[in-house]
């Protein structure tokens, strides 16, 4: 079967730490079994996603390394973070849900009396390695010794801009357990984390912490962290339920019909924290535009504008080659267009969904123009009212 060759161990005493490690003994066997498990690698839902950049070499680079396109992936002043405080987060949510976004995938989740941190990613670069890699466009809104005690830490997948070895070292000193996907128990082991601690899932597996219910669902996606791509860890999308509330955290993922069944089975939910960011025409299976972020929360709330989505996934690396506030931007209109609420947090603003809600477009102030193929068409009057920085940032229809 392929897949399967597995390092000697002088190979395996040279792998960087980052690397993580590969899943082996009980672990393997248990891979093996998943029905989601075919042919030496995990499946993704409804057929093979195109894991690899389409088209040539030379397109993708000269995408990447035109002048302009990179002057675009940058903010052009200091992102304004907003300065979080352990005493903002000691005060209990008044309405039993809060959620923090952090930059990128990261969020901090207090539902109904419990704490979960999904994709903590607190360290410089989402690299193996400290020189090189993508580098953070703004600091973290607080140190993470700072967020206070938390009950469950949320993997998605294994990718160095979700799993990242410092933020893992930092929480595997304190007593909160972890859930992640099939196979990803095998890094955390490496790093520090005992088996008792992990909840480790297969796709529609759900385990209990405290008073929430931790489900993980399918998302389209894929796998890796080394030198080699086994595809041996599996990726997911997540369900948080408490007594009262009901969240999603969709990790990476391009847009498939299985929202649809993951909202009829789990949902609807109070919020969506939904990836919009790092999409190209050159991996269109694996990472959603806006337009899709917003089909996918309708999806996922039986197909209705419902509750609040929580664009996440975009402001923190250069990942992609479209414009740095290119998806705060059109999120903010084809959310509009669709009537659902969408809410744009600075980096470590505490917003609960049942009360104000951030909406600001604050990326404006540091952001070049930027395209709009989704503005609402917009009258004569309309268009008068319009102030000269939407104006700037409408740039060509």
């Amino acid at each position: 079967m392929a897949g399967f060759r597995s390092q000697s161990p002088g190979l395996r005493a040279l792998r960087p730490a980052a690397f993580g490690a590969d899943p082996r003994g009980e672990r393997m066997a248990r891979i093996r079994r998943s029905p989601h498990f075919k042919d030496g690698v995990f499946q993704n839902p409804g057929g093979t996603a195109r894991t690899r950049p389409s088209g040539s070499t030379r397109d993708l680079a000269k995408v990447f390394l035109d002048k302009d396109s990179r002057s675009r992936r940058t903010p052009k002043g200091t992102v304004p973070v907003h300065a979080t405080t352990l005493a903002d987060l000691s005060r209990p949510p008044a309405t039993g849900l809060r959620l923090t976004w952090m930059g990128h995938s990261s969020v901090l989740a207090e539902i109904d009396g419990h704490r979960v941190l999904f994709d903590p990613v607190w360290g410089e670069r989402c690299s193996p390695f400290p020189f090189a890699g993508p580098k953070r466009l703004h600091p973290v809104p607080l140190p993470l010794a700072a967020l206070g005690p938390v009950d469950a830490v949320v993997i998605s997948h294994d990718h160095y801009d979700h799993l990242d070895l410092p933020s893992i070292k930092a929480l595997a000193g304190t007593d909160t357990l972890f859930a992640v996907p099939l196979g990803v128990g095998a890094h955390l082991e490496r790093w520090g984390v005992s088996a008792g601690r992990l909840r480790e899932l297969d796709w529609h597996e759900a385990t209990r912490i405290g008073g929430l219910t931790l489900t993980a669902t399918p998302a389209r996606h894929f796998c890796g962290r080394g030198l080699r791509n086994t595809q041996h860890t599996l990726w997911a999308s997540w369900v948080v339920a408490g007594e009262e509330h009901r969240i999603y955290h969709s990790g990476d993922t391009g847009y498939f019909e299985g929202f649809k069944d993951i909202g009829a089975g789990h949902g609807p939910f109070d919020a969506t924290m939904i990836q919009v960011g790092a999409y190209s025409e050159f991996w269109p299976d694996i990472h959603m535009t806006p337009e899709e972020g917003v089909r996918s929360h309708l999806d996922l709330q039986g197909g209705d504008p419902a509750g609040v989505l929580l664009p996440i996934h975009w402001g923190t690396f250069n990942l992609a080659p479209h414009a740095w506030a290119e998806p705060g931007e059109w999120m903010k209109d084809v959310a509009e267009e669709a009537g659902q609420a969408a809410v744009f947090p600075r980096p470590g603003e505490p917003f609960e969904p049942a009360g104000e809600l951030p909406v600001e477009a604050w990326w404006r102030a540091v952001s070049g123009p930027i395209a709009q193929p989704w503005r609402r068409p917009r009258g004569a009057g309309a268009a008068a009212e319009m102030s000269s920085g939407d104006l700037d940032l409408a740039g060509e229809r």
